[in-house]
Protein backbone atom coordinates (compact mmCIF):
# COMPACT_ATOMS: atom_id res chain seq x y z
CA UNK A 1 0.00 0.00 0.00
CA UNK A 2 2.90 2.29 0.80
CA UNK A 3 4.61 1.59 -2.52
CA UNK A 4 1.40 2.28 -4.45
CA UNK A 5 0.93 5.59 -2.68
CA UNK A 6 4.57 6.53 -3.36
CA UNK A 7 4.27 5.73 -7.07
CA UNK A 8 1.05 7.70 -7.38
CA UNK A 9 2.50 10.83 -5.75
CA UNK A 10 2.11 13.77 -8.15
CA UNK A 11 5.27 15.41 -9.45
CA UNK A 12 6.08 18.86 -8.09
CA UNK A 13 7.95 21.79 -9.54
CA UNK A 14 11.00 20.91 -7.42
CA UNK A 15 11.06 17.43 -8.97
CA UNK A 16 11.16 19.01 -12.41
CA UNK A 17 14.05 21.26 -11.34
CA UNK A 18 15.98 18.26 -10.02
CA UNK A 19 15.42 16.46 -13.32
CA UNK A 20 16.76 19.41 -15.31
CA UNK A 21 19.84 19.70 -13.08
CA UNK A 22 20.47 15.96 -13.37
CA UNK A 23 20.16 16.12 -17.17
CA UNK A 24 22.56 19.08 -17.38
CA UNK A 25 25.08 17.31 -15.16
CA UNK A 26 24.92 14.12 -17.22
CA UNK A 27 25.35 16.14 -20.42
CA UNK A 28 28.34 18.01 -18.94
CA UNK A 29 26.65 21.40 -19.24
CA UNK A 30 26.43 22.13 -15.52
CA UNK A 31 28.73 24.97 -14.55
CA UNK A 32 31.03 24.61 -11.57
CA UNK A 33 29.28 26.34 -8.68
CA UNK A 34 32.38 27.80 -7.08
CA UNK A 35 33.31 29.96 -10.06
CA UNK A 36 29.83 31.41 -10.41
CA UNK A 37 29.62 31.94 -6.64
CA UNK A 38 32.93 33.83 -6.56
CA UNK A 39 31.86 35.99 -9.48
CA UNK A 40 28.49 36.66 -7.90
CA UNK A 41 30.05 37.63 -4.57
CA UNK A 42 32.51 39.93 -6.31
CA UNK A 43 29.83 41.65 -8.39
CA UNK A 44 27.60 42.07 -5.35
CA UNK A 45 30.36 44.07 -3.66
CA UNK A 46 29.56 47.66 -4.67
CA UNK A 47 32.98 49.07 -3.85
CA UNK A 48 34.68 46.28 -5.83
CA UNK A 49 32.38 46.94 -8.79
CA UNK A 50 33.07 50.69 -8.62
CA UNK A 51 36.80 49.95 -8.43
CA UNK A 52 36.60 47.66 -11.46
CA UNK A 53 34.79 50.37 -13.46
CA UNK A 54 37.33 53.05 -12.49
CA UNK A 55 40.25 50.72 -13.21
CA UNK A 56 38.83 49.83 -16.64
CA UNK A 57 38.15 53.46 -17.57
CA UNK A 58 41.66 54.62 -16.61
CA UNK A 59 43.39 51.70 -18.35
CA UNK A 60 41.30 52.04 -21.53
CA UNK A 61 41.90 55.80 -21.76
CA UNK A 62 45.64 55.24 -21.31
CA UNK A 63 45.76 52.53 -23.97
CA UNK A 64 43.74 54.53 -26.49
CA UNK A 65 45.40 57.87 -25.68
CA UNK A 66 46.23 58.69 -29.35
CA UNK A 67 42.52 58.54 -30.20
CA UNK A 68 41.45 60.73 -27.25
CA UNK A 69 43.81 63.68 -27.65
CA UNK A 70 45.51 65.26 -30.67
CA UNK A 71 48.38 66.68 -28.60
CA UNK A 72 51.89 65.28 -28.34
CA UNK A 73 52.75 64.85 -24.63
CA UNK A 74 56.37 65.94 -25.23
CA UNK A 75 55.77 68.80 -27.67
CA UNK A 76 56.96 72.12 -26.24
CA UNK A 77 54.94 75.23 -27.06
CA UNK A 78 56.38 78.32 -25.39
CA UNK A 79 53.41 80.39 -26.57
CA UNK A 80 51.04 78.31 -24.44
CA UNK A 81 52.93 78.21 -21.15
CA UNK A 82 50.98 77.83 -17.89
CA UNK A 83 47.55 78.11 -19.46
CA UNK A 84 44.66 77.10 -17.14
CA UNK A 85 42.17 74.40 -18.19
CA UNK A 86 40.15 75.31 -21.28
CA UNK A 87 38.30 73.67 -24.16
CA UNK A 88 41.56 73.51 -26.08
CA UNK A 89 43.65 72.16 -23.20
CA UNK A 90 41.34 70.25 -20.83
CA UNK A 91 43.90 70.02 -18.00
CA UNK A 92 45.82 73.16 -18.96
CA UNK A 93 49.51 73.32 -19.86
CA UNK A 94 52.74 73.16 -17.89
CA UNK A 95 55.70 75.53 -17.71
CA UNK A 96 56.89 74.54 -21.21
CA UNK A 97 53.47 74.62 -22.84
CA UNK A 98 52.94 70.86 -23.00
CA UNK A 99 49.33 69.67 -22.84
CA UNK A 100 48.73 68.11 -19.43
CA UNK A 101 45.73 66.01 -20.46
CA UNK A 102 47.89 64.27 -23.07
CA UNK A 103 50.69 63.83 -20.54
CA UNK A 104 48.32 62.28 -17.99
CA UNK A 105 46.96 59.82 -20.58
CA UNK A 106 50.35 58.83 -21.99
CA UNK A 107 51.93 58.87 -18.53
CA UNK A 108 49.31 56.39 -17.37
CA UNK A 109 50.75 53.86 -19.82
CA UNK A 110 54.16 53.93 -18.16
CA UNK A 111 52.92 54.19 -14.58
CA UNK A 112 50.44 51.32 -14.97
CA UNK A 113 53.09 49.25 -16.76
CA UNK A 114 55.54 49.83 -13.93
CA UNK A 115 53.00 49.10 -11.19
CA UNK A 116 51.14 46.16 -12.71
CA UNK A 117 54.14 44.68 -14.49
CA UNK A 118 56.33 44.81 -11.40
CA UNK A 119 53.58 43.29 -9.25
CA UNK A 120 53.01 40.43 -11.69
CA UNK A 121 56.73 39.71 -12.07
CA UNK A 122 57.25 39.83 -8.30
CA UNK A 123 54.30 37.47 -7.87
CA UNK A 124 55.73 35.03 -10.42
CA UNK A 125 59.11 34.98 -8.68
CA UNK A 126 57.61 34.71 -5.21
CA UNK A 127 55.11 32.01 -6.18
CA UNK A 128 57.64 29.89 -8.09
CA UNK A 129 59.98 29.89 -5.09
CA UNK A 130 57.39 29.80 -2.31
CA UNK A 131 55.20 27.03 -3.70
CA UNK A 132 58.03 24.58 -4.28
CA UNK A 133 60.11 25.30 -1.19
CA UNK A 134 57.01 25.41 1.00
CA UNK A 135 55.98 21.96 -0.18
CA UNK A 136 59.45 20.37 -0.18
CA UNK A 137 60.80 22.00 2.99
CA UNK A 138 64.26 21.13 4.26
CA UNK A 139 67.45 23.04 3.51
CA UNK A 140 66.06 24.54 0.31
CA UNK A 141 63.19 26.12 2.22
CA UNK A 142 65.59 27.42 4.89
CA UNK A 143 67.84 29.10 2.31
CA UNK A 144 64.90 30.74 0.53
CA UNK A 145 63.53 31.98 3.86
CA UNK A 146 66.86 33.53 4.86
CA UNK A 147 67.21 35.28 1.49
CA UNK A 148 63.70 36.73 1.76
CA UNK A 149 64.42 37.92 5.28
CA UNK A 150 67.52 39.76 4.03
CA UNK A 151 65.46 41.69 1.48
CA UNK A 152 62.62 42.35 3.93
CA UNK A 153 64.84 43.44 6.80
CA UNK A 154 65.52 46.81 5.14
CA UNK A 155 62.80 49.48 4.77
CA UNK A 156 61.64 49.04 1.19
CA UNK A 157 61.82 52.70 0.22
CA UNK A 158 65.40 52.94 1.54
CA UNK A 159 66.41 49.85 -0.41
CA UNK A 160 64.74 51.22 -3.55
CA UNK A 161 66.56 54.55 -3.20
CA UNK A 162 69.88 52.73 -2.70
CA UNK A 163 69.41 50.48 -5.76
CA UNK A 164 68.27 53.39 -7.94
CA UNK A 165 71.41 55.29 -6.97
CA UNK A 166 73.57 52.27 -7.85
CA UNK A 167 71.88 51.01 -11.02
CA UNK A 168 70.76 54.35 -12.40
CA UNK A 169 67.47 55.72 -13.69
CA UNK A 170 65.65 53.75 -16.36
CA UNK A 171 62.30 52.03 -16.77
CA UNK A 172 63.84 48.55 -16.78
CA UNK A 173 65.96 49.25 -13.71
CA UNK A 174 62.98 50.58 -11.80
CA UNK A 175 60.89 47.49 -12.55
CA UNK A 176 63.83 45.24 -11.64
CA UNK A 177 64.22 47.06 -8.33
CA UNK A 178 60.52 46.72 -7.54
CA UNK A 179 60.66 42.98 -8.29
CA UNK A 180 63.73 42.49 -6.08
CA UNK A 181 62.15 44.36 -3.19
CA UNK A 182 58.61 43.02 -3.62
CA UNK A 183 58.88 39.26 -4.15
CA UNK A 184 59.51 38.46 -0.49
CA UNK A 185 55.99 39.18 0.75
CA UNK A 186 54.30 37.07 -1.92
CA UNK A 187 56.88 34.31 -1.37
CA UNK A 188 56.08 34.10 2.33
CA UNK A 189 52.35 34.09 1.62
CA UNK A 190 52.68 31.27 -0.93
CA UNK A 191 54.97 29.33 1.39
CA UNK A 192 52.57 29.62 4.31
CA UNK A 193 49.72 28.41 2.12
CA UNK A 194 51.75 25.40 1.00
CA UNK A 195 52.61 24.51 4.60
CA UNK A 196 48.90 24.34 5.41
CA UNK A 197 48.02 22.37 2.27
CA UNK A 198 50.77 19.76 2.11
CA UNK A 199 49.20 17.62 4.85
CA UNK A 200 45.78 17.52 3.18
CA UNK A 201 44.42 14.12 2.25
CA UNK A 202 44.45 14.72 -1.51
CA UNK A 203 48.13 15.72 -1.35
CA UNK A 204 48.99 12.56 0.57
CA UNK A 205 47.07 10.52 -1.99
CA UNK A 206 48.92 12.16 -4.89
CA UNK A 207 52.21 11.50 -3.11
CA UNK A 208 51.30 7.84 -2.66
CA UNK A 209 50.79 7.52 -6.42
CA UNK A 210 54.42 8.52 -6.92
CA UNK A 211 53.84 11.87 -8.65
CA UNK A 212 56.75 14.29 -8.79
CA UNK A 213 57.11 17.08 -6.27
CA UNK A 214 56.91 19.87 -8.84
CA UNK A 215 53.78 18.35 -10.42
CA UNK A 216 52.03 18.10 -7.07
CA UNK A 217 53.06 21.57 -5.96
CA UNK A 218 52.35 23.57 -9.10
CA UNK A 219 49.49 21.65 -10.72
CA UNK A 220 47.45 20.38 -7.78
CA UNK A 221 48.27 22.62 -4.81
CA UNK A 222 48.85 26.03 -6.40
CA UNK A 223 45.25 26.46 -7.67
CA UNK A 224 44.04 26.23 -4.06
CA UNK A 225 46.32 29.13 -3.05
CA UNK A 226 45.60 31.58 -5.88
CA UNK A 227 42.97 33.58 -3.96
CA UNK A 228 45.24 35.41 -1.48
CA UNK A 229 47.99 35.66 -4.11
CA UNK A 230 45.66 37.55 -6.48
CA UNK A 231 44.72 39.91 -3.67
CA UNK A 232 48.40 40.53 -2.91
CA UNK A 233 49.08 41.32 -6.59
CA UNK A 234 46.43 44.05 -6.59
CA UNK A 235 47.78 45.59 -3.40
CA UNK A 236 51.35 45.42 -4.72
CA UNK A 237 50.24 47.17 -7.92
CA UNK A 238 48.88 50.10 -5.92
CA UNK A 239 52.01 50.22 -3.75
CA UNK A 240 54.38 50.18 -6.74
CA UNK A 241 52.48 52.96 -8.51
CA UNK A 242 52.72 55.10 -5.39
CA UNK A 243 56.43 54.31 -5.08
CA UNK A 244 57.04 55.21 -8.73
CA UNK A 245 55.22 58.49 -8.23
CA UNK A 246 57.20 59.21 -5.08
CA UNK A 247 60.56 58.37 -6.67
CA UNK A 248 59.78 60.41 -9.78
CA UNK A 249 58.67 63.29 -7.58
CA UNK A 250 62.13 63.16 -5.98
CA UNK A 251 63.79 62.88 -9.39
CA UNK A 252 64.94 59.28 -8.83
CA UNK A 253 62.33 57.35 -10.81
CA UNK A 254 61.79 57.07 -14.53
CA UNK A 255 63.87 59.65 -16.49
CA UNK A 256 62.10 63.01 -16.71
CA UNK A 257 62.03 62.81 -20.51
CA UNK A 258 59.44 60.00 -20.25
CA UNK A 259 55.95 61.17 -19.23
CA UNK A 260 54.70 59.37 -16.13
CA UNK A 261 52.31 60.39 -13.40
CA UNK A 262 55.21 60.84 -11.02
CA UNK A 263 57.21 62.95 -13.47
CA UNK A 264 54.22 65.25 -13.96
CA UNK A 265 54.08 65.72 -10.19
CA UNK A 266 57.80 66.48 -10.12
CA UNK A 267 57.19 70.14 -10.99
CA UNK A 268 55.02 70.50 -7.87
CA UNK A 269 58.19 70.77 -5.79
CA UNK A 270 58.08 74.48 -6.57
CA UNK A 271 55.98 76.30 -3.98
CA UNK A 272 54.84 78.84 -6.58
CA UNK A 273 53.40 76.04 -8.69
CA UNK A 274 51.50 74.67 -5.70
CA UNK A 275 50.02 78.06 -4.91
CA UNK A 276 49.38 79.54 -8.34
CA UNK A 277 49.18 76.68 -10.87
CA UNK A 278 46.93 74.08 -9.29
CA UNK A 279 46.04 72.51 -12.64
CA UNK A 280 49.59 71.18 -13.04
CA UNK A 281 49.43 68.85 -10.02
CA UNK A 282 45.75 68.45 -9.06
CA UNK A 283 44.42 66.45 -12.08
CA UNK A 284 47.32 63.98 -12.07
CA UNK A 285 47.19 63.70 -8.29
CA UNK A 286 43.46 62.94 -8.46
CA UNK A 287 44.11 60.36 -11.20
CA UNK A 288 46.72 58.57 -9.09
CA UNK A 289 44.39 58.59 -6.07
CA UNK A 290 41.44 57.24 -8.08
CA UNK A 291 43.55 54.50 -9.67
CA UNK A 292 45.07 53.40 -6.36
CA UNK A 293 41.63 53.42 -4.73
CA UNK A 294 40.17 51.36 -7.58
CA UNK A 295 42.95 48.76 -7.25
CA UNK A 296 42.44 48.58 -3.48
CA UNK A 297 38.68 48.18 -3.94
CA UNK A 298 39.28 45.34 -6.40
CA UNK A 299 41.68 43.71 -3.96
CA UNK A 300 39.16 43.94 -1.13
CA UNK A 301 36.49 42.44 -3.36
CA UNK A 302 38.74 39.55 -4.39
CA UNK A 303 39.69 38.96 -0.75
CA UNK A 304 36.05 38.75 0.34
CA UNK A 305 35.07 36.59 -2.63
CA UNK A 306 37.91 34.08 -2.13
CA UNK A 307 37.69 33.93 1.68
CA UNK A 308 36.43 30.41 2.47
CA UNK A 309 35.04 31.58 5.82
CA UNK A 310 32.64 33.93 4.02
CA UNK A 311 31.33 31.61 1.35
CA UNK A 312 27.58 31.69 1.28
Amino acid sequence: MTETTHEARPRTRRDAQFDRIRAQEEAGRLNHPSGSRLLRKFLNNRLALIGLILFTVIVVTAVFAPFLTPWDPNKINLRAMLQPPSWEHWFGTDRTGRDLFARVLYGGRISILVGLGSAVLAAIVGVLIGVYTGYVGGWLDAIAMRVSEIFMSFPQIILVLLLVSILGQSLVNLMLIFVLTGWGGIYRMARARMLSLREEEYVLALRSFGLGRALIAYKHMLPNALGPIMVNVTLSTAAFILQEAGLSFLGLGVPLSIPTWGNILNVAQDLRVLQNNWWIWLPVGATISLFVLSVNFIGDGLRDATDPTQQG
